[in-house]
């Protein structure tokens, strides 16, 4: 665990008040989504002005090509083959294929010092507010001790089990009522929007945490399926579908919007409490933008990322690769592009180390997360860092088969385990990944195979194993 300062330590007399922190992670969105990063038909006007304010990365990761272990990555700072949370909860049964995944971690363990419980430790107030998506839900009479309230959080508004809402709209959940987004304060009438009244609650606790140092996590449930939004946002794009555009979906667009607008009344609000100067911001994606149709049929395709390869849910850069932007006010060069690779894990350290956080040395060894805090101030300074890993021992709809990958410079390798193969491509010349190089260089496949093994045993990845029940299985 994180040894951090006692609840009273702080700054002294004459000192500067201690940064605060508003950490936007929003739900499936595509590398090329906003306009900041390219959309030919999206508009996110408050979104690009905060890109503008602050470093906007274009070699921004998720660090899983599915939401839960993204998040489990951000609250720790660890790899999702090191937490062990590897699927979203609770994961695709593929029964007949020929691997199963691994008696994988459905939760993310109290063994881990969460960045809340870090920051609580120095004497910050927490709040989560929005999709959590980190509980046991195969085992409900255990939820409840895996909640936000139980990671640190001392309020917890809209966090339980649920990946999705089962509608957008009052009360927020499906006509059978399962997939309610709770807890929420009373309130609300037919036809309220999900990420409006989130928002709302969360104005509502930068109100009251405006005179102390705070961290507000607001994990949206936006722009993740079902497909809904509200109807004059949807109308807005309506008339402006153009067939030839990369993106066209009018209410994938309404979606959008609604995240934008929540990102504009956050920073009206830090504005009007006088605390913006010194709010901290961290906005990025859980994964991939949903792209491509499943094997199932239901997926859908409300996004493009082109020109990255396939979408969430694939072991290529389209399912990883996402905007990611931070803001320090009054140390960031406005408007400042990098191109150095960042991922989820770099949140954790990052913002201990803004806030001054103090840590134990065997805990933060652990950590597999370098802080950006150095690059903030100079975004020409480089991450020392060794290479980006990923590991997904499990099946998806969107196309994964059991993998794990690693980036190295403009390099970036996947191997397969079903039949063991490994593809490499080199991300300057083709980020679409259409030239697999793995046999005209195989010197250099084995170099980056050897690298990723190496990570896997470090971190004690889980391995998939064989399905020797499956009636279809094919051997690997």
């Amino acid at each position: 665990m994180l040894a951090v300062g006692c609840a009273g330590s702080g700054p002294g007399p004459g000192s500067s008040p201690r940064p605060n922190f508003l950490v936007l992670l929003v739900d499936d969105l595509g590398w090329t989504d906003l306009g900041c990063y390219g959309s030919d038909f999206y508009q996110t006007p408050n979104i690009d002005r905060l890109a503008s304010d602050g470093v906007r990365f274009t070699h921004g990761y998720a660090a899983c090509t599915v939401c839960s272990p993204t998040r489990a990555a951000l609250m720790t700072g660890m790899y999702p083959g090191r937490t062990g949370v590897t699927d979203f909860i609770a994961g695709h049964q593929r029964p007949d294929a020929p691997l199963k995944p691994p008696d994988w971690t459905m939760r993310l363990e109290h063994r881990h010092t969460t960045l809340a419980e870090a920051l609580a430790a120095e004497g910050y107030r927490t709040a989560h507010v929005g999709k959590w998506h980190l509980m046991p839900r195969l085992e409900p009479d255990l939820m409840p001790e895996y909640a936000p309230e139980r990671h640190g959080f001392e309020v917890n508004i809209g966090g339980n089990e649920w990946g999705a809402p089962g509608s957008y709209f009052h009360p927020y959940s499906s006509r059978s009522g399962d997939r309610a987004v709770s807890p929420l304060p009373e309130g609300g009438t037919e036809g309220d929007y999900l990420t409006d009244r989130l928002t709302d609650e969360a104005i509502k606790v930068l109100e009251e945490f405006a005179a102390e140092p705070f961290l507000l996590y607001f994990p949206y449930y936006n722009v993740h399926t079902p497909l809904q939004a509200r109807e004059e946002d949807r109308a807005m794009f309506e008339s402006a579908v153009d067939p030839s555009n990369r993106h066209r979906n009018p209410v994938y667009a309404g979606m959008l919007a609604a995240v934008d607008r929540s990102v504009g009344r956050l920073r009206s609000k830090l504005e009007g409490l006088g605390i913006a100067d010194r709010t901290v911001i961290v906005f990025t994606g859980d994964n991939g933008g949903l792209d491509r149709q499943g094997p199932d049929g239901r997926m859908g395709h409300p996004t493009e990322n082109a020109p990255l390869r396939s979408g969430k849910g694939s072991a290529y850069e389209g399912g990883v690769r996402t905007p990611t932007i931070y803001f320090w006010p009054g140390v960031t060069p406005q408007g400042s592009v990098s191109q150095q690779p960042v991922i989820t894990v770099d949140v954790y350290p990052t913002v201990l180390e803004i806030a001054g956080a103090s840590g134990d040395a065997d805990h933060n060894r652990s950590v597999d997360g370098v802080s950006l805090a150095g690059l903030l101030r100079n975004p020409e300074q480089q991450i020392q860092r060794n290479a980006l890993y990923w590991h997904y021992p499990h099946y998806h709809n969107g196309g994964a088969t059991p993998h794990s990958a690693i980036r190295d410079g403009d390099w970036r390798l996947v191997h397969f385990y079903e039949d063991n193969r490994v593809e490499l491509y080199d991300l300057a010349s083709d980020v679409g990944e259409m030239r697999d190089l793995a046999s005209e260089m195989p010197a250099k496949a084995e170099e980056l195979r050897a690298k990723l093994d190496s990570w896997r045993a470090e971190v004690d990845a889980q391995d998939p194993l064989p399905n020797t029940d499956a009636t279809t299985a094919r051997q690997p």
